[in-house]
């Protein structure tokens, strides 16, 4: 902390409180650099048998599940705003007293109603964007889990006109009334600072009729003492790692793998694996499974390079920037947010995002391409610092 910084008391809220995702990942993050410098934190998240421990967790509104039983009425009401929910914030806000609430994946298991408890207080409410919630009422722009889709920024209708929530009609009106209880006016005027951690992000919120000048860009940022290695030499074979699932693009990737001749090591599970599995029989690709970071960072580290194949508005992936931040380049999909962390030939490649051929071509050049895979991974660990984050991050906490 500077010699005339303000120590602030910032609560952090998001719906859950472990690792689970990339929002949570960043949210805990955060709590651990806003600690290091000598702020307050306070935490806001749903009760859930796997979270962290904290002395904050008497705060917690109780789990809810949507599946059949006793809990359904708490589960189909809470989006919009329960008084529990209500109740257990206020409680928050009357015994921390933050000067900011920074909020990231809030709809459904807390709701965005704290945004407004917050703002009637007067307190400066931040919001870090994740995905296309606020302007997708499924919040990844997948009509059905697998077509690229925009029709809801403009007419919240489509989401039940397509069932894009499970195919269920249920389901898709649910989410269809959240969408319309918290609208952009109402989510707009609670919010002082919308934080987008890519242009892409951005630039869709601004298309979905957001004030521009609430949007504010900052990159996501990770440990990077995490990544440090002290040597840079590569095993013969490349990477993918994430959740086997459609979006991710891994079938596109196994499809293009399997016609050559070099070495995959995919590292993670998920729905596809089994698929995925008996695709690639008689292939160079190896199904590693879900790994620790020890594991991972040997892993990724020591691979030519990695993949990110997403067929999916990506925002900011951590996969990327861990990659790189190991000295290993990305050949990532030209979609989302993924081609403003790649330089072409410097950082990684890039590639027409479904297009099994251009991937194919891509996986070629990559490895017949010469890389510097140290001054890749010591300019990365500058530029996802934490130290350059926090330094945005006040300006915008502060306003100065």
């Amino acid at each position: 902390m500077g010699i005339n910084e303000k120590i602030m008391r910032i609560l952090l809220a998001n719906k859950f409180y472990y690792t689970r995702g990339g929002d949570c990942i960043c949210a805990i993050n955060l709590e651990e650099l806003l600690k290091k410098n000598g702020h307050e934190v306070a935490i806001f998240a749903m009760d859930f048998p796997k979270n962290l421990q904290t002395p904050w967790s008497k705060y917690f509104p109780s789990e809810i599940r949507f599946k059949p039983g006793i809990g359904m009425i708490e589960a189909f009401t809470r989006p919009f705003g329960t008084s529990e929910v209500r109740r257990k914030f206020n409680m928050l806000l009357d015994d921390f007293h933050p000067d900011v609430v920074h909020v990231h994946n809030i709809h459904s298991q807390l709701s965005p109603i704290i945004v407004e408890l917050a703002h009637q207080r007067g307190i400066k409410v931040v919001w870090t964007l994740h995905d296309y919630k606020l302007l997708c009422p499924r919040y990844d722009c997948l009509r059905n889990g697998t077509e690229v889709c925009e029709e809801c920024f403009a007419d919240k209708r489509r989401v039940v006109e397509h069932k894009c929530m499970k195919n269920s009609c249920l389901a898709s009106m649910l989410a269809y009334w959240e969408a319309m209880k918290w609208n952009r006016q109402r989510l707009e005027a609670s919010t002082d600072i919308f934080l987008s951690p890519s242009s892409f992000l951005a630039k869709k919120m601004k298309q979905g009729g957001f004030d521009k000048s609430k949007i504010h860009i900052l990159c996501n940022f990770i440990d990077v003492e995490k990544t440090i290695r002290h040597e840079y030499n590569k095993q013969d074979y490349y990477c993918f790692i994430g959740r086997l699932s459609h979006e991710k693009g891994v079938a596109t990737l196994v499809e293009a793998a399997r016609r050559l001749p070099y070495k995959l090591k995919i590292i993670g599970g998920g729905l596809l694996m089994d698929e995925l599995k008996t695709l690639a029989v008689g292939t160079n690709i190896e199904f590693v499974g879900y790994k620790q970071w020890s594991e991972i960072k040997e892993l990724v580290g020591c691979a030519r390079f990695s993949v990110i194949p997403s067929e999916w508005y990506e925002n900011n992936p951590l996969s990327v920037i861990e990659a790189q931040c190991l000295g290993t380049p990305v050949l990532g999909a030209r979609i989302g947010g993924i081609p403003e962390l790649i330089e072409e030939g410097e950082s990684g490649m890039l590639f027409e995002s479904k297009n099994m051929v251009d991937l194919k071509k891509k996986i070629e050049a990559m490895f017949t391409h010469t890389f510097d895979y140290e001054a890749l991974a010591k300019s990365s660990q500058e530029r996802y610092s934490a130290d350059a984050y926090y330094k945005r991050l006040m300006t915008i906490y502060t306003g100065k």
